[in-house]
């Protein structure tokens, strides 16, 4: 188990430093074009290519960070075994369900 968590850490950090390279290229790009939040919403609001992109950097985040807290939590603390596996499901989960919420509503607006 602990090879398949290493996996997918590490895969989920090379999806997330090529999201968060678009990522702040795009914010470069509004801000030096002068765009407005309604500009920004304007062009988000029904784009499937918003849409798939920010969904995929949502699930590598809620892959990523998971792992990565339960990692720290396993050596700082005598937290171990399922109860420790068990919150980090509950945490990504949550980084999931609200994640995915955000980037519909910013679709949908």
């Amino acid at each position: 188990m602990s090879a398949i968590l290493f996996l997918a850490q590490r895969a989920s950090a090379a999806v997330l430093a090529l999201a968060v390279c678009f990522h702040l290229a795009t914010i470069v790009y509004a801000v030096h074009g002068g765009l407005t939040a309604g500009e920004i919403l304007a062009r988000t609001r029904g784009n499937v290519v918003f849409l798939v992109f920010y969904a995929l950097f949502v699930i590598a985040v809620a892959v990523h960070a998971p792992i990565g807290l339960r990692n720290i939590v396993r050596e700082w603390t005598r937290w171990g075994g399922a109860t420790l596996d068990f919150a980090a499901i509950v945490f990504a989960l949550a980084l999931f369900a609200l994640g995915l919420r955000a980037v519909l509503a910013v679709y949908l607006a």
